[in-house]
């Protein structure tokens, strides 16, 4: 075979016996080898100086024999697909730079890519890759610089489809899922504000399979598991105290709020709220199966105290005019138990009375989830203000 190219050269010596297609033997003519020379000359300044090419790639490329030296920068989310080891030979190497998306390296059916099937090269980095002639082999570089990328929040927020590892979540829609992409990419993720996480088994992995309530600042780790499937190996709150929610205490018999999973400090405040009628006014705690009204120990009073048991007591005694102002702490005291202890100070801006001073506790029969203000009787409706929930970790 014609030695047409630097690649053909063969490493023994005696098996080099032209220059393409110009006999070198002893045998041929003289001025075969002027000839010879001149091809030669011709051939490392083509293969040496000139064998780099380069070029861009909008999507999914094969890459073939001829892309022997190449290096080629895609701009997009996209699969190189290789060509059969064999036919790339030995010493057959390649250039990709990731520009504009993750890029996936497929190997040719069975055949490897640094032992694995497929190979991701994240946005913003670069792999070279060798064949051996049964399989191939990547020299990386990751790039140092990965400037954060934003992506709004759905209930599919494609986070593999980001420009960067790096990728800031806005808005406060629920996630479900951070959709597809090959498995191995990795993303680190920091939230503008508050939604929630939707834990999945097989779809999003949380870290104690529990949904998350996201706070500004709050930073995740995840990495694909490939298939829709993503594991949040790590999660950091920027604060340990963050905001629940602040419903209206202006109707019903009863507000409830969800508690996030995790919580070991709950902070109730009371903000002008009143009810038409003298039940006295209680917070219960519930589990995931259902609120507890039973077992609360402790009482509430000034001069003179009131026990209770179906919740805690925000007063002592309660009046249709009364507007109440003040706060509660519970605080989990023996996470083996369920038990949370309670303290709490309620005063009155309708009119100059003492303020009532509360504590107690109470064992729960799983972990909380949700607190719920109520009155003891259950049927009193609740006719002014608001309460604001926050909690700590």
């Amino acid at each position: 075979m014609a030695k047409n190219d630097f690649l053909s050269w063969d490493t023994t010596a005696a098996a080099n016996t032209d220059i393409g297609g110009i006999g070198i033997l002893g045998s041929n003519a003289v001025n075969n080898f002027d000839d010879a020379f001149r091809t030669l000359m011709a051939q490392l300044r083509r293969d040496i100086d000139n064998g780099v090419v380069y070029a861009v790639k909008a999507g999914s490329y094969t890459a073939l024999a001829t892309d022997n030296n190449a290096v080629h920068r895609f701009t997009a989310t996209a699969t190189l697909s290789l060509t059969a080891a064999a036919t790339l030979a030995t010493d057959w190497h390649y250039t990709v730079i990731a520009d504009g998306g993750d890029v996936t390296i497929d190997p040719n059916g069975a055949e490897t890519i640094d032992g694995a099937t497929t190979l991701v090269v994240p946005s913003g980095s670069a792999a070279h890759i060798i064949c051996n002639g049964t399989s191939f082999y990547t020299q990386k570089t990751i790039a140092p610089l990965q400037p954060f990328a934003t992506v709004a929040s759905a209930a599919t927020t494609d986070i593999g489809a980001a420009t960067s590892q790096n990728v800031t979540i806005t808005g406060t829609t629920t996630i479900t899922s951070f959709g597809t992409v090959a498995a191995g990419t990795f993303r680190r993720l920091r939230f503008s504000g508050i939604l929630t996480l939707t834990h999945n088994g097989t779809s999003l992995i949380l870290p104690n399979a529990s949904n998350i309530l996201t706070a500004a600042g709050d930073t995740l780790e995840a990495i694909s598991l490939g298939s829709g499937n993503w594991v949040v190996t790590s999660y950091e709150r920027a604060s340990t105290r963050i905001f629940v929610s602040n419903p209206a205490t202006t109707s019903g018999t009863s507000i409830d709020v969800d508690i996030p999973v995790g919580a070991t400090r709950i902070m109730v405040y009371l903000i002008g709220v009143s009810t038409n009628g003298t039940s006295i006014p209680i917070i219960q705690l519930g589990t995931a199966s259902s609120f507890e009204n039973t077992n609360y120990i402790g009482s509430v009073g000034e001069a003179s105290a009131l026990n209770f048991s179906s919740g805690f007591a925000l007063v002592r005694a309660m009046s249709a005019a009364a507007v109440l102002e003040g706060g509660f702490d519970f605080d989990l005291a023996i996470s083996g138990s369920n038990t949370w202890g309670a303290k709490g100070s309620v005063g009155r801006s309708d009119s100059a009375q003492p303020t009532q001073n509360a504590a107690g506790r109470k064992a729960l029969s799983g972990a909380l989830t949700r607190i719920r203000l109520t009155t003891a009787g259950g049927t009193d409706t609740f006719d002014a203000g608001s309460i604001s929930v926050w909690v700590s970790f």
